[in-house]
């Protein structure tokens, strides 16, 4: 029998090519079988949580009894290969390629400037065709022609659980909506394929075309007629497919199951995601093709699902019509739920995951499933199969048991509609209404707490009468979700009223305790009285609406509608609508002296990204015998290390080696960073000095054995005799542990302080600012090959920013001379400054790894180890005294700043100079300041997007804002007072403006008009009076950011053919930097004539970076690497033209004209040299230059939740004379977006030993289509002429990052407004303006400056006045 099941296969189809695989490891997961074993690459590993969409890949499935296929993204990093027999795999590829001709998706993408570093794009594209096709098959009208059926709304949502860390989402939107048939063409952003003043036709007209009836095949032929039959599937060992509850039942009590024989019941296998696998099972039994475990019915009684049923199928089901007539409170339970449920989790993910699965890990594991909360709120009953037959019993029993056995199966879940009937009789009323608050509003987070309540009320002539209650809580720590019985207990009977409802939200305050080390505790208990407020305040007699009859007559409803019913309506939700609206970019072109400089032209390489063809470190194939490594990190803080024991099991059987400084080479160091600072060690040797310290690194024949080994790995340690760690600033102070900041990069101090002090009105003193860390979440995590090469050389592939200094760290490691080590890296899948220092110890370690081993290793480090290990943002504390005139004009500043700089000197010593910096926007009379750098026992801190300016600018405005809380003003105001004249920005920043170059303030008023600031300021005034639970804020926030230009190289090299190759020593990161490169290149060259200008762009090709082909190429960081490449190319350009145009003007005499090929051809039989190269050095007059922009923000903020929604944002960014507009606006767009992760969303969490813990998706959160500013307006000005710069454009990369802060000082606005209104009722504790909103401004933040107690304190006013 056995014998017979292992012959036969697995048959599935992967962009039309068959694959037939007689032998698969059935923990295999899609993504793994994709990578190894095709040639298809587009869809990436990002997280393998299914958190962030980089491996989504499209399903097709046929029915042959409905003769239908069907098709749905999946995240294939969670998808088990052995579940997809008979199955059709679409990858980006699959789509289109620059062979075949791209797809219009992915051409879309490229002209909307929609893809930046592009490694997140295949899977965007693939969630956007899922979304797509489905549309296009539905019974909707047919759209316009070159559209498709898909709703403006529905485009937005399909991309909803996709990440991206680069573009800020906006253009990835534009490009998805564009092919909406509702969309108004009008409303489309920027992008290369209309002009301005185009027609609708014309722009129609212009986007790459669309029809919908030719779309591809996305199942092919040849597999319909396979034998995939249930029967032939369910025979492949050790995979089972039992088609019958019978044959289940036999297969868990047969032989096979026995004898300590591990197994898994699989469905969609997206649990994995959350809690992860380590160890191996020995069979795997698919659940998904029992009958009565994939059923889903509903009638007027309920809703019966098997517990197989996806949540998407789930989801679509409750939305259908229904042709049997469930009631008008079935018809309100379908479509609460549905509503819910679409915010779990992600499409991708909702498409596999069952609801079974779903509770089951509720019931077993403790998972916060808000499917667990609904199904309790409506007093769902479960059937089970267990070892003595078949059990029902209620949703409330079975989480409450014991968990599980792993051959109890849960088959089904039913959900009883009350009766409709009996409510009519006794004029009753049936209500139901479900509540969540997340990090993201539109799901692919966990909430803080869910919950579900249904009541059954009748009116009455004193009131609204609750007959019936049941309030369901879950998700808020706690082992599972729970009914708050005593507060059921406590309403049933009675007539609601505010004094009944104030007690018994003090009930359910005690009914909702989260457990011991759960997360804001205190705010969770208050989310839950803010629910039951939310649902129960409509019915109380506040309402005039009640007495009014609002009851009478109306069947059942919910809680949305009642309250928009209401004279008071501001607690209703809302209907459905985009997420975004209209975006305002103004580009401002400069003139064509420059051209095709100036030009917005589109991203190189933009449609091939998106197809997945570009080439990152993972995708190069694996040499013959390559292994993989796998860090093993401490998790101590400083401990020694005494020895590592490996977990022994079959899923880390291929385990080769595990190397640590042991290994390193007679004669090389133990160096795995190397900056101008210092260096730090590849592996702890016998001491590890922080938690996330290298200790070894697991080899193995694939990177799951590697990673599944040194996750299960037992480091040992002895903390006897050993000091305890410095963890804090304030303990690195007590122990004096500090790095030296060399005196070049001290800042200068302006003023007396002490005459400023004199002067002043007023003072704040020792006022305390505290900002925490930020992790990089680049989409690609770090990686790097080595493959050994001859006569002891190595050639390292890696995804680095700083390929020169990991050169020579490997060359030091391995102890051989620089020229035996070649490193390559051709384009990084995000940088953001996590790959310039850190990416050197994973390429050391992979280097030695293959060094000791003599065969290649590739290190592809998981996302939770990266996110543990590569440190990320500095840490600060800061306390400031300040003094100041009645007027708002300060007079003096001073500053101590404690900087955690982790357990090495990596590039710190530049932070205090860029705090400093970024602060001395403002004139501030007088600035001293004290900034030392602490040495403690946390990874290492490094260079992160604006690094220090963004925090030096923060500082300056929450100074700015407590200035004017104590005065009483507008912060705008004070903001205007303390601005800079050209005279004292010079006096602050030492005279590097020159005349007509400081544009800050033309860009303030541009910005006031521009966003309407001070009507919309008056506006949010009235709406914050008339509204009691939300609020709104506004702010304008100005930035000055200085950079510095450093040295770069660059080749030019022109081949016989005409075509041109370029090399430079900027690193593509996704910051368009080949795309300025490419222009100028032709730029430059046309001086030679400048009609082949246009035509050169296309003869340019930007390779990859090699560290033996191109010396010095420095560092790509700062902002400033695109235009310091640039002008390496034109240094070589001017060389080439100088060889060529006397050879054009003599072949022009002979010929009468010439063209650029037989010039080209002319110069090799002439022997001219055609290759140029260079080495550019700025000016020491004219490195360092200022950059200026201002934002404004809006912002509302839910009290009830602390939810803050960017209602819209105004950008205005002086970039000079840009060098590519499009490329400049979008890394305006995304660096703001990224500085709201830094403001608003992105947790870092460490424990008591300072290792991080919210290291995974599921628990970082970094902003998504949903949290952007919904109207997102971009101004990108032309400023003219500079002299000193490369052809006058400026800097984009990093300074607007800092314009963010408008958002933080927008929801501290709204906050104050909630203070206001707490002070009327006179109930706040506190002063309205003097307090401080942390950062993240995370919606626990937001509610508890608002007031936990918010909610209570509106009830006591209004008890208050009735007993006056």
């Amino acid at each position: 029998m056995e014998e017979k099941q292992k012959k036969v296969s697995l048959v599935l189809a992967v962009n039309g090519e068959r694959f037939e695989l007689p032998c698969v490891d059935p923990s295999t997961t899609l993504l793994q079988f994709l990578r190894s074993e095709t040639c298809f690459k587009s869809p990436k590993l990002g997280c393998g949580e299914g958190g962030c969409g980089a491996c989504v890949v499209l399903v097709s499935k046929y029915d042959p009894s409905h003769k239908k296929v069907e098709d749905f993204s999946v995240s294939s990093c969670l998808t088990l290969l052995c579940s997809l027999n008979g199955c059709s795999i679409t990858t980006s590829e699959g789509l289109g390629n620059t062979r075949d001709g791209f797809h219009s998706i992915h051409e879309r993408f490229a002209g909307f400037h929609a893809s930046q570093c592009g490694f997140c794009t295949p899977g965007m594209c693939m969630s956007f065709f899922s979304a797509l096709v489905n549309a296009d098959k539905g019974n909707k009208p047919n759209p316009p022609s070159g559209f498709s059926k898909l709703t403006s709304s529905e485009a937005e949502k399909a991309i909803t659980g996709n990440l991206c860390r680069c573009t800020g989402y906006r253009p990835i939107a534009d490009a998805c909506k564009s092919f909406a048939a509702d969309v108004d063409i009008e409303d489309l952003g920027f992008n290369s394929f209309w002009k301005k003043g185009d027609s609708k036709e014309v722009k129609v007209s212009k986007l790459p075309p669309y029809d919908p009836t030719k779309n591809f095949s996305t199942y092919p032929e040849f597999l319909k007629s396979e034998s995939t039959t249930n029967s032939d599937s369910s025979r492949r060992y050790p995979w089972y497919s039992p088609v019958s509850i019978e044959e289940l039942r036999s297969l868990l009590y047969s032989n096979v199951m026995e004898n300590g024989a591990s197994f898994k019941l699989v469905v969609g296998n997206t649990g994995t995601g959350y809690y992860k696998e380590t160890q191996p099972y020995d069979h795997y039994v698919d659940l998904r093709y029992i009958p009565e475990s994939s059923i889903i019915e509903r009638d007027q009684n309920g809703i019966e699902v098997g517990a197989t049923v996806t949540i998407s199928k789930l989801i679509s089901f409750l939305k259908e019509e229904n042709i049997v007539n469930i009631g008008s409170y079935g018809t309100l339970v379908s479509q609460k739920l549905a509503r819910h449920m679409e915010k779990i989790a992600s499409p991708f993910v909702r498409n596999s995951a069952s609801v079974g699965g779903n509770l089951v890990m509720a019931q077993k594991n403790g998972f916060p499933s808000d499917i667990a909360t609904l199904f309790l709120g409506l007093s769902a009953t479960v059937r089970l199969m267990t070892s003595h037959g078949f059990e029902k019993l209620s949703l409330e029993e079975l989480l409450s048991r014991p968990p599980l056995d792993s051959k109890t199966v849960l088959l089904s879940v039913c959900i009883p509609f009350k009766n409709a009937q009996s409510s009519l009789q006794t004029n009753s009323k049936l209500l139901f209404e479900t509540f969540r608050a997340s990090p993201r509003p539109h799901g692919n987070a966990i909430a803080y707490v869910n919950a579900a309540f249904h009541a059954d009320v009748s009116h009455c002539k004193n009131g609204v009468l609750i007959n019936n209650i049941q309030l369901a809580f879950g998700a808020y720590g706690t082992k599972h979700a729970t009914r708050a019985k005593k507060v059921e207990e406590y309403l049933e009977g009675k007539i609601l009223n505010v004094h009944v409802l104030y007690e018994a939200l003090k009930l359910v305050k005690l009914a909702v305790i989260p457990e011991d080390d759960t997360l804001h505790p205190e705010y969770r208990s208050s989310l839950a009285v803010s629910y039951v407020f939310k649902f129960l305040h409509p019915l109380t007699d506040v309402h005039s609406a009640i007495s009014g009859g609002l009851l009478n007559g109306i069947s059942d409803i919910s809680v949305e509608e009642l309250s928009k019913s209401c004279n008071d309506g501001r607690i209703s939700q809302g209907r459905e609508q985009t997420l975004l609206s209209s975006a305002k970019q103004v580009v401002e072109y400069s003139s064509t002296e420059y051209y095709p400089v100036g030009e917005p032209m589109k991203k190189v390489g933009a449609a091939m990204q998106a197809a997945g063809e570009a080439v990152y470190v993972d995708d190069i194939p694996s040499p013959p015998n390559c292994l993989h490594g796998s860090f093993i990190y401490s998790t101590k803080p400083l401990a020694g290390v005494t020895g590592i024991q490996l977990e022994s099991n079959r899923l880390t059987d291929g385990v080769t080696a595990v190397i640590t400084f042991k290994d390193i080479p007679s004669g090389g160091e133990n160096i795995g960073v190397l900056t101008k600072f210092g260096t730090e060690p590849l592996f702890s040797d016998d001491l590890a000095r922080y938690a996330g310290d290298r200790v070894a690194v697991v080899v193995a024949d694939s990177q799951m054995s590697a990673d599944v080994a040194a996750r299960t790995a037992l480091v040992e340690y002895d903390t006897e005799n050993i000091d305890p760690p410095i963890l804090t600033v304030e303990e690195a102070v007590e122990k004096s542990s500090f790095f030296q900041i060399p005196p070049f990069l001290n800042p200068k101090q302006v003023g007396d302080f002490s005459k400023g002090m004199a002067e002043a009105d007023h003072k704040i003193l020792s006022a305390e600012i505290r900002l925490g860390s930020e992790y990089y979440f680049y989409m690609e995590t770090q990686t790097a090959l080595a493959i050994p090469d001859e006569d002891n050389c190595m050639v390292v592939y890696t995804s680095s920013q700083y390929p020169e200094y990991s050169h020579r760290v490997i060359a030091s490691c391995l102890g051989v001379p620089e020229h035996n080590i070649r490193v390559i890296t051709r384009r990084v899948g995000g940088g953001y400054g996590g790959k310039a220092i850190r990416a050197m110890p994973v390429s050391a370690a992979c280097a030695l790894a293959a060094y000791k081993l003599r065969r290649p290793v590739r290190i592809y480090v998981n996302r939770n180890s990266d996110m543990i290990m590569t440190g990320g943002r500095h840490p600060m504390k800061v306390t400031y005294s300040v003094g100041f005139k009645s007027s708002g004009k300060i007079t003096a500043l001073h500053l101590d700043i404690l900087i955690n700089a982790g357990i090495s000197e990596d590039v710190s010593p530049i932070v205090p100079s860029n705090v400093i910096k970024a602060l001395k926007k403002y004139d501030w009379g007088a600035l001293s300041f004290n900034v030392k750098l602490c040495k403690t026992n946390l990874s290492s801190k490094s260079a992160m997007r604006a690094p220090g300016e963004v925090q030096g600018s923060y500082i300056a405005e929450a100074i700015m804002e407590r200035v004017a809380g104590l005065l009483s003003m507008e912060v705008d105001s004070v903001r205007n007072k303390n601005f800079h004249t050209f005279e004292s920005l010079n006096l602050f920043y030492g005279n590097i403006v020159a005349e007509g170059e400081y544009t800050l303030p033309s860009i303030m008023d541009k910005l006031a008009v521009s966003s309407s600031f001070f009507q919309r300021s008056k506006m949010i005034e009235q709406f914050n009076q008339n509204n009691t639970w939300k609020k709104r804020g506004i702010s304008r926030v100005p930035i000055v950011y200085e950079v510095m230009q450093r040295p770069t190289s660059g080749k030019v090299s022109i081949l016989q053919d005409g075509s041109i190759v370029v090399e430079v020593g900027g690193i593509e990161l996704g910051q368009g930097l080949w795309t300025k490169v490419r222009q100028m290149t032709a730029y430059a060259l046309g001086f030679i004539d400048s009609s082949w200008a246009e035509d050169l762009v296309e003869k340019v090709r930007v390779i990859q970076a090699d560290t033996l082909s191109l010396v010095q190429a420095g560092f790509t960081a700062g902002s400033t690497t695109s235009e310091s490449s640039c002008e390496a190319v034109r240094l070589c350009c001017d060389v080439l033209v100088e060889r060529l145009t006397p050879l054009k003007k003599q072949l022009q005499e002979q010929n009468g004209s010439v063209d650029w090929p037989m010039l080209i051809l002319q110069a090799q039989t002439q022997s001219v040299n055609l290759a140029a190269n260079s080495y550019y050095v700025p000016e020491s007059g004219s490195m360092s230059y200022l950059n200026f922009g201002a934002a404004v923000s809006e912002v509302e903020i839910d009290i009830l939740t602390g939810e803050t929604a960017i209602l819209q944002s105004d950008i205005i960014y002086d970039c000079g004379q840009s060098l590519n507009p499009a490329v400049d606006l979008g890394q305006i767009e995304g660096a703001f977006v990224q500085g709201i992760g830094f403001f608003m969303h992105e947790e870092y969490l460490t424990n008591e030993d300072g290792l991080m813990v919210s290291n995974s998706t599921w628990k970082y959160k970094i902003p998504t289509i949903d949290t952007i500013p919904r109207n997102f307006n971009v101004h990108v000005l032309n400023s003219g002429h500079h002299e000193k710069r490369v052809l006058s454009s400026k800097a984009s990369g990093e300074p607007p990052l800092l314009l963010a802060a408008s958002v933080h000082c927008a929801t501290r606005e709204a906050v104050k407004a909630a203070r206001e209104q707490l002070k009327l009722w006179g109930n706040l504790d506190g002063s309205v303006s003097e307090f401080y909103l942390d950062i993240p401004a995370i919606l626990p933040v937001v509610k508890t400056q608002c007031g936990l107690d918010y909610v209570e304190k509106y009830l006591e006013s209004i008890l208050a006045q009735k007993s006056n």
